[in-house]
């Protein structure tokens, strides 16, 4: 059944360049089974209405977890401003009354929560931190912009785009967004340097090329920011940039090894085995990781603390591209392919290991669930990793 949405009252202020109503049409969308009507309609006679105050700041899961409520007013504990009231048909005018502030208190049947009370743990940006719900205050909107861009960061990713990207990628995030630039057109130029940058590897040219993979990979992590800060993610630009970022990188190291002229190989293996090797432990390595979330509530790189560290070193693109750029500084771009070769089957090993650990525990103790799911994570045995996984820090301007 769609559920009818309003909007009541407007910011002024614009955060990525968007209203609140802007904002939330577009994450109402991408929920679904929700209809956005317009602000003076009648309040629907019948089934649930989700009432919005438009002058706080949301993000997809805190409406995505609201709408699993019943009855339920959403406060913000600063100041307990109503932000939200998820409620039936014959308590829409009273919660609207209560938002608008015509009404000091809720009706009674209202159940009050916060946003400490819905789910913490994102899956799909691999990090832990409470939903979203934050006033929007016109001093504070480069603030605010910041908190948007740092929820839509990875927690647990490469240590590039862990440490170095999120800076960078945010002005270039700003800048896209000024010019209207949209998400897709981001990635249709990465893929245009994934395919010079295979060019250039193949001919030896690896200054060039890898100019283009390290745009390319910077393009990857500008891409999906502005997807999220500015609400434009859908099912066909997320698998147009997931194709790319999946199909390419062994491509690289391939043609980067055809380059190398007189590589005769080493500890035994000619440059065609090695062609295989890393072409088998690539794909070993995704299987492996596609497999993983079959036996729980997490992946392979969220299960416990270990495999979020490995996950800043495993032979993924990022990490593979500083190993052929060291190799390609010091002049023995043939040792950055041996490294390469080796890293990938080493940890596609370690990928398997998981994974067969993964399927004992799921036998033995029931499904798997990630470590940030755990209620001390925050100050329990792995404070520590939580600090540092939980959210990426840099991507909030801290």
């Amino acid at each position: 059944m769609i559920t009818p949405a309003l909007v009541l009252e407007e910011s002024p202020v614009k955060l990525w360049g968007l209203s609140s109503t802007e904002r939330i049409s577009r994450q109402l969308k991408a929920i679904g089974d929700v209809e956005l009507i317009e602000p003076g309609s009648e309040m629907p006679t019948s089934g649930r209405v989700l009432l919005l105050n438009g002058h706080f700041l949301f993000e997809i899961r805190t409406l995505a977890g609201l709408l699993q409520r019943q009855n339920t007013v959403l406060i913000y504990p600063g100041d307990e401003r109503p932000a939200a009231v998820i409620a039936d048909s014959d308590l829409a005018t009273a919660g609207r009354d209560y938002i608008t502030g015509r009404a000091d208190t809720p009706p009674e049947r209202l159940a009050w929560i916060t946003a400490d009370d819905l789910a913490a743990f994102d899956q799909a940006l691999l990090s832990a931190k409470k939903p979203l719900l934050e006033p929007i205050v016109g001093k504070k909107k480069q603030d605010m912009e910041n908190l948007l861009y740092g929820n839509a960061y990875k927690g647990i990713t490469d240590l590039v785009t862990k440490f170095l990207w999120p800076r960078p990628a945010r002005a270039a995030v700003h800048v896209a967004a000024n010019l209207g630039l949209s998400p897709n057109s981001v990635t249709s130029v990465g893929l245009v340097l994934v395919i010079a940058a295979c060019y250039l590897f193949f001919h030896g040219y690896y200054a060039a090329g890898l100019a283009a993979g390290w745009s390319m990979t910077f393009l990857d992590t500008v891409d999906g920011k502005l997807a999220r800060v500015t609400v434009q993610s859908s099912k066909f630009g997320h698998l147009f940039d997931h194709l790319i970022d999946l199909i390419h990188p062994p491509f690289w190291y391939l043609f980067w090894g055809m380059s190398l002229s007189g590589f005769q190989g080493v500890m035994g293996f000619g440059p065609v085995d090695m062609y295989w090797m890393i072409a088998i432990a690539y794909v070993a390595g995704r299987l492996v990781e596609g497999l993983f979330p079959l036996l729980g509530n997490c992946n392979v790189f969220t299960w416990k603390p270990f495999d979020a560290y490995f996950r800043l070193v495993t032979a993924r693109r990022n990490p593979c591209l500083i190993i052929l750029t060291l190799s390609a500084v010091i002049g023995r771009p043939d040792w950055g392919f041996v490294a390469v070769t080796f890293w990938t089957v080493l940890t596609t090993i370690v990928l398997f290991i998981r994974l067969l650990q993964g399927g004992i525990s799921r036998l033995r103790q029931g499904p798997l669930d990630s470590w940030l799911n755990a209620d001390d994570v925050a100050c329990g045995p792995n404070a520590r990793a939580f600090r540092l996984f939980g959210r990426t820090r840099g991507a909030y301007g801290i």
